[in-house]
């Protein structure tokens, strides 16, 4: 399977992952025209509003540049700060075989869908991925890093970890805790924070009690 094909099916893998038939259709402010059906948006379960999610994964001001921050924000069809591709995509064990995840991690999550999630304001790829700066530690923020880093930029779709929601938890591909993996977490309203940044806990309740700030989905435009 090639790469391309391997990322439209993880992106249709999210998408129905995401519960896209409980959510209801993606806004179409969600991404700018230029990035337009290359975008994915990654969106946490706990805002959402009359069926369709009220803020998306973004890159902090929009600037593409290492350690700059990616947080959560409402929708914009002009401003490219929401504009996310997938450079690649497949099974665990093929980041494995490309040398992104470690033994330990395939052995673990061998089977599920993994993802990078790639800054591309007006569909224009930068290099930068939303990822750790290092191994996943509590409470770390997310932030954009090189894609050719190994682990922090790569997400794994913890389907095994899944309450029967339709959402799902995303496990950095560095973690090295496999019983409480670090997976995304979004604390507070974003409504009421000025920076919301996106970070990684311990994934708690999993998985039949999973905390919804520990829950997400993904759609594609």
């Amino acid at each position: 399977m090639s790469i391309k094909t391997k990322v439209l099916a993880a992106a249709a893998t999210l998408t129905v992952a995401g519960g896209l038939s409980t959510v209801g259709a993606l806004p179409a402010t969600a991404a700018t025209p230029q990035c337009g059906p290359h975008c994915i948006q990654v969106f946490s379960a706990k805002f959402i509003t009359n069926g369709s999610p009220d803020f998306f994964e973004t890159v902090f001001q929009g600037v593409g540049t290492v350690g700059q921050p990616t947080i959560v924000a409402p929708p914009s069809s002009t401003d490219p700060a929401g504009d996310l591709i997938v450079p690649r995509a497949g099974t665990v064990s093929d980041f494995f075989a490309a040398g992104l995840v470690s033994a330990a991690v395939n052995q673990h999550y061998g089977s599920e869908t993994a993802v990078q999630i790639e800054f591309a304001p007006f569909g224009q790829p930068t290099g930068l991925c939303s990822a750790l700066a290092a191994t996943a530690y509590q409470n770390e923020g997310l932030t954009l890093q090189p894609c050719s880093t190994p682990g922090t930029t790569v997400w794994i779709v913890d389907r095994n970890d899944s309450p029967a929601t339709g959402s799902f938890p995303i496990v950095n591909g560095s973690t090295t805790d496999f019983t409480h993996p670090f997976a995304m977490i979004i604390h507070g309203n974003p409504a009421h924070k000025r920076f919301p940044q996106i970070k990684v806990q311990r994934l708690r309740g999993n998985p039949d009690h999973v905390r919804i700030s520990q829950l997400w989905g993904a759609i594609t435009s």
